[in-house]
């Protein structure tokens, strides 16, 4: 399983996010591994259109319907056609535990599968509590690192990572500089069940080349 998180990259914005959709899209049809586009709300609509893969956003908000400028509105995603939605990433943090909790509950609540980011074990073991769809351990110090990736840098916590989310049966996506069949092959040894990804496959110069190349590590 890999998710593909298009952030706000220009090759992953409006048209060209259409066109890397559908680059996913054939490349899950021919390796049948599951590949999940997590595209800007915005985006949502125009994906299900043209595609038949799980559509996911980036995020939503702890917000019900009501007098609220500038949020993204769980029921409005799923309306649009969203399966689930990352919350807690690295680079969009809730401020508090307790603002993710009320996010997850109303993700929940609209029918959202969710994934829920950590930044180390210590997070995690909060996380699990709420018992999210899947679980990600995400060191934001390695997010976009172009030198090495958690696979490389952190493999005993990635295995301790795994111990905290089996014990209540829920599936580990690990992320954070993911960039080679080596490190999802180390990953999914180590336990986790897939990955999540982004400027290595929406900045990339071939993304259907780079991602059949990450795939190789699920061989």
């Amino acid at each position: 399983m890999i998710f593909v998180n298009f952030k706000t990259y220009e090759k992953g914005t409006g048209v060209a996010a259409i066109e890397l959709v559908q680059i996913l899209e054939a490349v899950a049809h021919e390796t049948q591994i599951k590949i999940i586009p997590v595209v800007q709300a915005t985006d949502v609509k125009e994906m299900i259109q043209i595609s038949r893969l799980e559509i996911w956003v980036q995020h939503v908000d702890p917000m019900e319907y009501g007098a609220h400028t500038g949020y993204i509105l769980p029921e409005a995603v799923i309306e649009d056609g969203a399966v689930g939605t990352f919350l807690n990433h690295s680079e969009h943090k809730f401020e508090s535990f307790a603002l993710l909790e009320k996010a997850h509950s109303r993700a929940k609540e609209v029918g959202l599968k969710t994934l829920v980011f950590a930044a180390d074990t210590i997070e995690l073991q909060e996380i699990v509590k709420l018992l999210p769809t899947f679980a990600s351990y995400e060191p934001p110090e390695l997010v976009g690192s172009k030198t090495t990736s958690v696979a490389k840098a952190k493999p005993e916590v990635i295995s301790q990572a795994v111990e905290i989310t089996r014990t209540i049966g829920l599936p580990l996506i690990v992320g954070a500089g993911i960039k080679s069949s080596e490190d999802v092959r180390k990953s999914i040894e180590l336990g986790a069940v897939g990955v999540a990804v982004a400027s290595d496959i929406v900045a990339a110069k071939d993304p259907k080349r780079q991602l059949m190349h990450l795939i190789e590590g699920f061989e």
